[in-house]
């Protein structure tokens, strides 16, 4: 049996008998996010060191903004941060620009753009299963209230939720309730995360497939029975250049509009992550792969020397909004709920060398996307050569099939002319011919 995780979202049916406590406990997560943000900048200014979420609990567990939710919550929005600042730290090392995680907070402002006073937003909540208490018989759900906000009998220590998935949703085996406050529709609603277990997937073939991540071009598939996929990340770049600009022109950066525009960059990237996982796992069923190769790309950030490398101003930006290492844990989970393999390979020199006839050369790759070999006369795509490199795993010196398949006489003509799958906001990964651009 195979152990899966999987969320569905409810309605919350009760929501004008629970928003006042919803409220409450999502602007104690702010304040605790908050104290723990000043406590962490003190730290990093006095030592050099970020603290993680273990010295802040430590630190922070006899707070009363701690006491303001279930301690499991208060943990949780404690890793939240600690996640934070530990991605502020990588990216500063290339962006000096780069600016630490804000506060949570909301102004208001009179006719002539005063600011009259400010309040804490409400932040998602998250309740793992000692704050939980399920009845999936009646559709309800009790959440264990923080201690500063049981201020009745202890029949109202909790929030008891009365919620509605879609049709077919079975709720069982509940192990983390997130509510989420939808600032469009101006209410809550719920994350519901299920265990399920299911018959371990067979695999749908013992083929091999590589891929190799990029910025131009996100993802390029290769695929041992000649065909192969890019995935332009024109969507993430567009978002990239877009939502900044958008959040600088906001009056204030921990704003209400600046943290609207914060949360959709993020659900887009989200969207993004999970349709190009889904579409990559589809075509490998289709091509009876049985195991997936991915190019390990750990020491992306670094040079040899262990040096920060320095991509340019945009490159830099590009690449820090890549979390390739975020995708592929979504691809590795998706992939084996199909039975399928992920296994992260070295890349190391995959993109100079020839994956027809092995020859290594930094200057074949003449301008990109073009990579031509003077060995063998080949010209064709360059990240499919690098996606196809992976596939072979050219670097495993005990990996009969690379030095196989580089000996024997091979077509190219697919290495030339790779399937282009473009990200459609409403249809996931369609064809490039299929897909009208649009503007965030």
């Amino acid at each position: 049996m195979l152990e899966v995780h999987r969320t569905h979202r409810a309605k919350i049916l009760n929501h004008g008998q629970v928003e006042d406590s919803l409220d409450r406990h999502g602007w104690s997560a702010s304040k605790l996010w908050n104290v723990a943000n000043y406590h962490s900048r003190e730290v990093w200014e006095e030592t050099g060191v970020i603290p993680d979420h273990g010295d802040l609990k430590d630190e922070l567990k006899t707070h009363p903004k701690y006491k303001g939710l279930h301690s499991q919550s208060s943990q949780r929005v404690l890793e939240e941060l600690a996640e934070s600042f530990n991605s502020w730290y990588e990216k500063r090392k290339s962006d000096s620009r780069a600016n630490p995680p804000g506060y949570r907070k909301k102004n208001y402002y009179d006719d002539n753009g005063n600011r009259v006073h400010e309040e804490h937003p409400r932040s998602t909540l998250t309740w793992k299963q000692n704050g939980i208490k399920h009845n999936a018989k009646n559709n309800r759900v009790r959440l264990s209230k923080g201690a500063n906000h049981k201020e009745h009998p202890k029949a109202w220590e909790y929030i008891l939720v009365e919620y509605e998935t879609r049709p077919g949703v079975t709720v069982e085996n509940l192990q983390q309730v997130r509510a989420v406050y939808d600032k469009a529709k101006q209410r809550w609603e719920l994350h519901l995360v299920c265990k399920y277990e299911i018959e371990t997937p067979t695999a749908p073939g013992t083929e091999t497939a590589g891929i190799d991540l990029g910025i131009c071009n996100f993802a390029a598939v290769a695929y041992s029975t000649e065909q192969a996929d890019l995935y332009p990340g024109n969507r993430l770049k567009q978002d990239g250049y877009y939502f900044p600009k958008e959040i600088a022109k906001c009056d204030d950066s921990g704003g209400s509009e600046a943290t609207r525009l914060h949360a959709k960059w993020s659900e887009r990237r989200t969207h993004f992550f999970h349709s190009l996982a889904k579409h990559i796992v589809q075509r490998c069923i289709e091509n009876g792969v049985g195991r997936i190769n991915i190019g390990k790309l750990a020491g992306v950030r670094e040079d040899e020397n262990g040096e920060s490398k320095n991509w340019g101003k945009h490159g830099n930006l590009d690449l820090h909004g890549w979390a390739f290492d975020r995708f592929t844990s979504i691809l590795t989970y998706k992939a084996k709920v199909k039975g399928i393999e992920v296994v992260e390979v070295s890349e190391r020199n995959t993109s100079k060398t020839c994956c027809v006839c092995g020859r290594e050369d930094d200057s074949q790759r003449v301008e990109r996307g073009l990579y031509v070999c003077e060995e063998c006369d080949a010209a064709f795509n360059a990240d499919v050569n690098g996606a196809e490199n992976i596939r072979l795993d050219t670097n495993n010196e005990s990996n009969s099939e690379s030095s196989a398949s580089l000996d024997e006489d091979r077509s190219t003509g697919w290495l030339a002319q790779p399937s282009v799958y473009l990200h459609d906001l409403t249809r996931g990964f369609q064809p490039r011919a299929e897909v009208v651009d649009c503007k965030p």
